[in-house]
């Protein structure tokens, strides 16, 4: 596992397909200010065992990987693959890659390192086939049922992080009041809002019946998806109306900047205020959704036909030691995947997050991968742009029931 003269081409290698000799290529779509810190940190920690060795960071732009997995299943598709790219666990993981017989198994990497017993039982659920298989190494845990905000923009209005979405239309009134956004959203690539829309589904449903919404347990023309849909609305009505022109990274701009209150995002937020040098920011779970983390989790595996695949697998033993998620997740805002990571290396957000993940029930994040597959997640996307577009809660929640019915047929 090593790098030094690391070469660091922008996301066009991986279009164009160019990659140096014997250098090894990692895809992902960590571009913006503390994502791309963090990976660099893991470059340079592969390159103290191996200062020779080149790497091609192939990673694109566009939040939750948009635009990234695209251009990696045509590349895939295409013989082309790297050596080894960023995937979601869970449904993202096995119903794209796994199931198309694209990934090695690396259960080797955890009999090596003894990964599994690091990891927890309800992250192992999402990482091993029914065969109990694994073909990916995750490097971290995200949450996504974040609600940050602005520490002395609540406590000049006389506020606290609300509880309840009953609480957040309350606290939006007196904010409004003084002429400041109750919630920062920008969903140029409409993931932003579908993820509002899953925490607003758990906050109603609870674990157990938004769990029920991925297996069929829990039909999607109940009443309560209704109300969710009916809560979306209302939330959305307080958000700035330029969100469709912003980027997640430029709404959480207006929480810094005190312009809005809070904002819903998973915690890379966190990396993003520490790269701006922002330090009022505070954190609470999502309205509603106290002890339940909805969570995601980055990993990486060894797609068949890797051009390097002995540099590949060092990546994956960087990838799940100890010291390789110590030294990416302190910078990225996440947690490690292993529970025996030193917490007092890491900030006050992450040792919040440590402990409540260590506690809370685990559910799988729709907007990250984990809870449905890409092609249902794709219909739930164009449901939840047109309900942006329209606010038409019973048009959408049939769109919604059908593609249910699509996927689970």
């Amino acid at each position: 596992m090593k790098t030094k003269n690391l070469l660091l081409v922008t996301g066009m290698a991986a279009v164009i397909g160019f990659t140096p000799a014997a250098a090894l290529e990692i895809f992902s779509w960590w571009t913006t200010g503390g994502e791309a810190a963090a990976l660099k940190a893991l470059f340079d920690a592969y390159s103290k065992e191996d200062p020779q060795a080149k790497m091609v960071n192939a990673a694109i732009a566009g939040g939750a990987g948009t635009n990234a997995k695209a251009v990696l299943k045509t590349r895939v598709l295409g013989g082309n693959p790297p050596d080894s790219f960023q995937v979601h666990m869970g449904a993202e993981l096995f119903d794209t890659w796994v199931s198309g017989g694209f990934m090695e198994p690396v259960d080797a990497i955890y009999q090596e390192t003894e990964l599994a017993a690091a990891l927890p039982e309800q992250l192992l659920d999402y990482l091993r086939s029914d065969e109990g298989t694994y073909y990916t190494v995750p490097l971290n845990v995200h949450r996504a049922n974040v609600l940050w905000y602005n520490q002395k923009v609540l406590a000049d209005a006389g506020l606290e992080p609300p509880e309840s979405w009953e609480e957040f239309l309350q606290a939006a009134e007196p904010l409004k009041a003084k002429g400041i956004t109750p919630l920062a959203l920008g969903d140029n690539g409409i993931w932003a809002t579908t993820q509002i829309l899953e925490t607003i589904l758990l906050a109603e449903l609870g674990p157990d019946g938004y769990r029920g919404l991925w297996d069929g347990s829990t039909p999607w023309d109940s009443p309560a998806v209704t109300k969710s849909l009916e809560t979306l609305s209302q939330v959305l009505d307080n958000a700035n109306p330029d969100h469709a022109a912003r980027s997640w990274d430029q709404a959480n701009d207006m929480v810094i900047q005190g312009t809005a209150a809070m904002t819903i995002m998973g915690d890379w937020a966190v990396a993003d205020y520490q790269a701006k040098k922002f330090s009022g920011y505070g954190y609470a779970p999502v309205p509603g959704t106290a002890g339940v983390y909805d969570g995601s989790s980055d990993t990486f595996g060894l797609p068949k036909k890797a051009p390097n695949r002995e540099q590949a697998l060092a990546w994956l033993e960087l990838v799940a030691s100890k010291e390789g998620q110590e030294t990416f997740n302190t910078v990225k805002g996440s947690i490690c995947a292993r529970t025996d990571c030193d917490p007092e290396k890491f900030g006050e957000y992450q040792r919040w997050a440590m402990e409540s993940w260590s506690q809370d029930e685990l559910v799988p994040s729709l907007a990250h991968g984990a809870a449905a597959s890409e092609a249902w997640m794709s219909q739930i996307d164009n449901a939840v742009n047109l309900f942006v577009a329209r606010k038409d809660v019973k048009a959408t929640q049939a769109m919604l029931v059908q593609a249910a019915q699509e996927a689970l047929r």
